[in-house]
């Protein structure tokens, strides 16, 4: 695992395609804004979890999932 330290506002690079940013703090929960060509999947990991699992609840999950649709 690739360790790395960024400051609000700075970002990362994975790929040529692919900028995560840090917005912002809120306590203990990091914010982070991720720019990706559309044809890219961008899931948190639980959900990545259950479409792979195959559950019926990622089948039924929707906009109120806790994933904010990317607007790019």
């Amino acid at each position: 695992m690739l360790v790395l330290s960024r400051k609000t506002n700075q970002s990362i690079m994975i790929g040529d395609a692919i900028r995560v940013i840090v917005v912002g703090f809120d306590g203990d929960q990091v914010k982070l804004g991720i720019e990706a060509p559309r044809d890219v999947p961008v899931h948190r990991f639980e959900i990545f979890q259950e479409i792979h699992t195959g559950s019926s609840h990622a089948a039924a999950s929707g906009p109120g999932d806790g994933d904010t649709p990317r607007s790019s």
